[in-house]
């Protein structure tokens, strides 16, 4: 994917290089001379660094912005974050528009517009790669201001259950932190109870922190 991220600060940087870790392409819009010259050799992977306003579209367009997959807000100021997002949105009509909101109060405004927006670094990251960075896990949602995500998992092949006779939500060994709540299927959805069984391909709604996300993951895994 080609990923324009407006904002070079902690939040930005961090976003670009997990980004770059995953191979993607990343062009990065940094308002401050000095940070835009230690971020263009601060990474390695296919990225472009450039010094401007990213509320400005002949920036965004000097990031190639015509041409992304997804546009990222991640400045420190809410109102800044609204302005590129709009730009990128409605100007250049990239298909997706994240945006970093600092301030929860200010959640309904984006997306009133139509801006998705998070407030947890990690979780922009995951929300832009999907099934790429996460495999078999997409996030739907955040709550609790971006520390709790709602988040889909795919059952895949099973190594240590029969796939004919499925295995036990009781017997899944999922981490502190995290609960299986819904099972969906593709005209309808249950409330996860102990006894239910999963096979592969199922579609399994979990509410977890953040931070045991990968665990989750790796749960389904051993299955």
């Amino acid at each position: 994917m080609y990923i324009v991220i407006m904002g070079g600060g902690k939040v930005g940087a961090y976003l670009a290089s997990v980004m770059l870790s995953s191979e993607n392409e990343v062009a990065l819009i940094e308002q401050s001379a000095e940070n835009a010259d230690l971020l263009s050799v601060a990474y390695e992977g296919q990225f472009l660094v450039i010094n401007g306003d990213g509320c400005d579209s002949r920036f965004q367009e000097d990031a190639g912005i015509r041409r992304a997959d997804v546009f990222v807000s991640a400045t420190g100021q809410d109102d800044t974050n609204l302005v590129g997002c709009e730009i990128a949105q409605r100007v250049f009509n990239v298909p997706r528009v994240i945006a970093r909101v600092n301030n929860p109060k200010n959640l309904r405004i984006f997306r009133e517009v139509g801006i998705e927006c998070v407030s947890s670094t990690t979780l922009i990251a995951n929300l832009i790669e999907e099934e790429a960075l996460l495999g078999s896990v997409s996030v739907v949602s955040s709550l609790t201001h971006g520390n709790v995500s709602l988040s889909e998992f795919t059952v895949g092949r099973m190594k240590h259950h029969s796939e004919d006779e499925g295995v036990a939500i009781a017997d899944i060994e999922m981490p502190d932190g995290a609960l299986i709540v819904a099972v969906a299927y593709e005209d309808d959805a249950e409330v996860a109870r102990p006894e239910m069984l999963l096979y592969p391909g199922d579609q399994v709604i979990v509410v977890a922190d953040i931070d045991v996300l990968d665990e989750v993951r790796a749960a389904f895994r051993a299955l």
